[in-house]
Parts: structure tokens; sequence; C-alpha cells
């Protein structure tokens, strides 16, 4: 428990800050004993309140866009279900075989994560139109899926994906992320707490300590350059991916 809790306030602390705690938290999971699966559904239960925290924090951003929530959340909330549900059916030596290509991609989203604010940046007052918007709902509901599936990075990729229709203001655009982020999360969450075994007393630890190192890392965050704890955790994110990678190979798993 003690080691769950620092990997926990350690991961909430890096959501704040430069984004990637999952890629802290889940391996930490796994190397106590979880299983693959019930590693990556008790990291979703735990660090939802920090998606909560996150789009609550940007609320006046959100206020204006209450439209564009109407058309995007309830897609978001179906796709993070059923990428919850594709989880829980989902063999643990099958997700086991995907867990490092899911670091991998993780972390190659963190690793341009700059290059997609850029590209939003650069796209801002650039004409839109409402076929646009309505042509984004197939590749959100996509990044949704992933959301309730792994999660990890999936605020890089929804970012992305918001881009392909809105040119709007990168806080305005970020802060519809943490809603849609919230819904796919939220999605899968639901799920997992109806259907899936959960340690509730893992669960309170993981959580209490994210909150804790998320209100920590949003104080720090002023005081450390987020982009060098960013390229620390794709380099984590990218030795990780290689371990498992070399564990499958030889026959030991994840």
């Amino acid at each position: 428990m003690v080691i769950a809790a620092a990997a926990a306030l350690a991961a909430g602390a890096l959501n704040a800050m430069a984004g990637g705690g999952t890629l802290l938290l889940y391996p930490a999971l796994l190397a106590l004993g979880l299983p693959a699966v019930s590693a990556n559904l008790h990291c979703s239960v735990a660090l939802c309140p920090g998606y909560l925290g996150a789009a609550y924090a940007q609320r006046e951003a959100l206020r204006t866009q209450r439209s564009r929530l109407l058309l995007l959340a309830p897609a978001a909330l179906v796709g993070g279900g059923a990428g919850g549900w594709l989880l829980l059916h989902t063999g643990e030596r099958a997700f086991g075989q995907l867990v490092p290509w899911l670091i991998l991609l993780a972390s190659l989203a963190l690793a341009v994560q700059n290059r997609v604010r850029g590209w939003l940046a650069g796209r801002e007052g650039a004409a839109q139109s409402r076929s646009s918007a309505v042509a984004l709902m197939l590749p959100l509901l996509l990044a949704a899926i992933y959301a309730g599936y792994f999660g990890a990075g999936v605020s890089v990729i929804l970012l992305a994906v918001l881009g392909l229709a809105y040119s709007d203001a990168f806080t305005r655009l970020n802060a519809l992320k943490q809603a849609l982020a919230l819904a796919a999360n939220g999605g899968a969450v639901l799920l997992f707490v109806a259907r899936a075994p959960v340690d509730w007393s893992l669960i309170v630890v993981l959580a209490a300590n994210a909150l804790v190192g998320g209100f920590i890392g949003g104080r720090l965050a002023q005081r450390v350059r987020p982009e060098s704890l960013r390229r620390i955790v794709v380099v984590l994110g990218l030795a990780l991916a290689a371990w498992y990678f070399y564990r499958l190979h030889n026959g030991t798993g994840t």
C-alpha cells in the first residue's frame, strides 16, 4: 500500500505538471503483482477524480461551449464505456501482449504534444464548418474507446482530434478536451464499478494520493519546466515498452 500510494502521488503530480501519470502508476501496480487488466482498471478508477478536477478548474472556458459539449460528450461517454467493455472482455494474456504497444503509443503521443499545440495555435481563426464537426464524431469515438481501454496519452490524442474540426483558442480546446476526457474515462469507470472486481481499499489509497499529488503538482507547475518532465516521462515510457517487449519475446509476459 505504501508503494502504491507513492506511485499514485507521483502520478497525480505528474499529470498536473506535464501529463503521463498513467505511465508511472500502471507499471507500479504491475510490479506489485496485480494482473495486467486489473492494474489497468484500478488505474483508471483511481485517476478519474483528476479528470473531474481538471474539468472543474476550466469551467469558465466550458460555459461558452455548451453546444459542443452536448454534441460530443455523449459520444465520448459511449466510446469510453465501449473501451471499458473491450478491456473486461480481453483476456489477461492478450492484454499483456498489447501492453508494450499501448505504452509505446502513449509515449509517442506525449512526445508530440508540443507539436500538436503548435498546430492548434496555427489553426486558430481558420474557417470551420458544421460538416467538419459532424465528421469529428468517428475519430472522437475511436479516441474515447482508447481512453476507456487504456487511456495513457489520451489528452494529446483528444486535442489532435478536436483540432480536426475546431479552429479555436488553445485554452478553449484544452478545456473541451478535459471535459471529453472526463466523459470517456467516466464511461469506463461506471462499467468497471458495476461489472469488475474492484479492490476499494486500494482504490481509496490510490485516489486520495493522486488528488494530493495533483494539488502538489499544481503548486509546483510554475517552478518546474513541464517540458523537461515530459521528456523524462517519454524516455521512461519508451524504456518500459522496450522492457515489456523483451519480456514478451522471452515468454515471461508483462
